[in-house]
């Protein structure tokens, strides 16, 4: 299409009007010719791909209370709860000891008890735990102010259940602005529903990245991994994985 009236789209509906059509006669555009669309312009969505980066991740654990469904748990749920929270307390002390912030949440502590031992000693005593009586975080405003509070724009989100609060946050989150990665192998949920609570996150475009996936995204380089050992040989051997 080629702008303007006047002498250029004179000129240009003379010249040319055979092969395009000429001027509109009140806008000056031309006609009858449709301009290609770019590649820019064709696509609707350009998808981008990012590394989860250390200085904008704030750790965000759930309700990791050991007590949360008390004595029901079969052995095999017990064993998979268990190995969630180890992971939940390695990737929490490689967190500190990064520099990446960390905000705590515990539903009904009364009932369902305190946060496991485990993983307060590995954020330390500067990290806020918050009660919450709303499955979802984000209806929480201390807790999204703590987040907020951070700086930080990334959530690395652990704890139980991930069908349940796991789920509710991400969302809530994801909906405040936040982009949202769930840490695959440091949620839980029992009775069969671990696989439809990830299943179902995966759906609603939530990240979900494993302990070690996510430890390598915040070191980057080998140079930097092996200060990682060297400084923290108690985080040398993860649980269930390796470094």
């Amino acid at each position: 299409m080629v702008p303007g009236g006047g002498t250029t789209g004179g000129t240009t509906g003379g010249t040319t009007g055979g092969t395009t059509g000429g001027t509109d006669a009140a806008t000056g555009t031309g006609r009858g010719r449709r301009t290609r669309p770019t590649a820019a312009s064709s696509t609707p969505m350009e998808a981008t791909m990012h590394l989860i980066a250390r200085d904008d991740s704030v750790l965000v654990i759930i309700d990791l209370q050991p007590r949360f469904w008390g004595d029901a748990l079969s052995a095999a749920d017990a064993a998979g709860a268990q190995a969630a929270i180890a992971r939940a307390a390695w990737l929490a002390a490689a967190a500190r000891a990064l520099g990446v912030p960390a905000v705590l949440t515990e539903e009904d502590p009364e009932r369902n008890g305190p946060t496991d031992c485990g993983v307060l000693d590995a954020v330390g005593p500067d990290s806020p735990v918050f009660m919450k009586h709303i499955f979802g975080l984000a209806a929480c405003p201390d807790i999204m102010a703590a987040i907020a509070a951070t700086g930080r724009k990334t959530a690395i989100l652990a704890g139980f259940e991930t069908d349940v609060c796991v789920t509710h946050s991400a969302v809530g989150l994801a909906e405040a602005g936040y982009r949202v990665v769930v840490v695959a192998d440091a949620v839980y949920s029992p009775a069969g529903a671990q696989a439809y609570g990830l299943a179902r996150l995966r759906d609603l475009g939530v990240e979900l990245v494993h302990c070690k996936g996510i430890y390598y995204d915040w070191v980057r380089t080998l140079a930097a991994a092996l200060a990682f050992e060297d400084a923290h040989p108690e985080l040398s051997e993860p649980p269930g994985f390796w470094i």
